[in-house]
């Protein structure tokens, strides 16, 4: 795992390609995964999914993108990004889904506009 620094001179958290986690993760800030990871991912900023980056198991964060594996479920507070090589197989939800052409998404989704506030009768 290593700490990487954005061009806007924050820094995020990262799980390089060729390492594996077994267990939860918890991080305060940004979080990108290119290994893989069997467990839970709570984030309280973004989480971002690489090309080579597999996951099994639960992310709860703010924001994601994902380019890489996801099997299992994604609760995102705001939006996700399912790119063109991104593949999920589970239970999405979320306020803002974006799913761009030859991505694969096999599942359910939810979506709220605002996923806070009790349901109206």
């Amino acid at each position: 795992m290593a700490n990487q620094q954005q061009q806007t001179g924050t820094l995020y958290n990262a799980l390089t390609a060729g390492s594996k986690i077994i267990g939860t993760i918890i991080a305060d800030s940004d979080f990108r995964i290119d290994g893989v990871v069997e467990g839970d991912i709570q984030a309280n900023g973004k989480v971002v999914i690489g090309e080579q980056g597999r996951i099994k198991g639960t992310i709860q964060c703010q924001n994601a993108e994902i380019m890489g594996t996801l099997e299992g479920k994604i609760d995102i507070k705001h939006t996700l990004a399912l790119r063109a090589t991104g593949n999920i197989k589970g239970e999405v939800t979320t306020q803002t889904l974006i799913v761009e052409p030859n991505a694969i998404f096999n599942g359910s989704c939810s979506m709220s506009k605002n996923p806070a506030a009790p349901e109206k009768k």
